[in-house]
């Protein structure tokens, strides 16, 4: 599993024009799934990223988790991050979860993330998504189990 970390100050995504997903300040997820990723993983991540402290406290530093800021988590799903340019100019996802399975696992994870964050949206899986947000930063942080 393979998670894009982004600090925002808004970020949505909308499908054929409409709005399907939105948060405030918080989390934009990217999220990659590949087969054999476990319940496990999905949890293991979902703790990393509610208690990831990339928020400024009162005195400037990164202390705070999106939990401790209240904010949102917006999670899209994106199965190019297991994308392999090595060779050649096309990449390969040959890494990547199996549609069926990823959107399942995916959909775990969403709720897992609901469990311990107070507002969690998405994105809609393989749909032709437009990522629209504000870095807050910018903040990017790369996770992998």
């Amino acid at each position: 599993m393979r998670v894009l970390v982004q600090r925002v100050q808004w970020a949505r995504v909308k499908v054929d024009g409409d709005t399907v997903g939105e948060i405030g300040p918080g989390l934009l997820l990217f999220v990659g799934i590949k087969d054999g990723d476990s319940d496990e993983d999905l949890a293991w991540m979902a703790k990393k990223c509610a208690g990831l402290r990339i928020f400024t406290d009162a005195d400037g530093k990164m202390n705070d988790s999106v939990v401790d800021v209240g904010g949102g988590v917006l999670v899209v799903s994106q199965f190019t991050l297991y994308g392999n340019a090595k060779k050649g100019n096309r990449p390969s996802f040959v890494e990547a979860g199996k549609p069926d399975f990823a959107e399942a696992a995916c959909a775990r994870f969403v709720e897992m993330l609901r469990g311990q964050v107070k507002e969690v949206a998405t994105g809609r899986f393989a749909a032709d998504m437009k990522v629209e947000l504000l870095n807050d930063g910018p903040v990017t942080i790369w996770i992998e189990r």
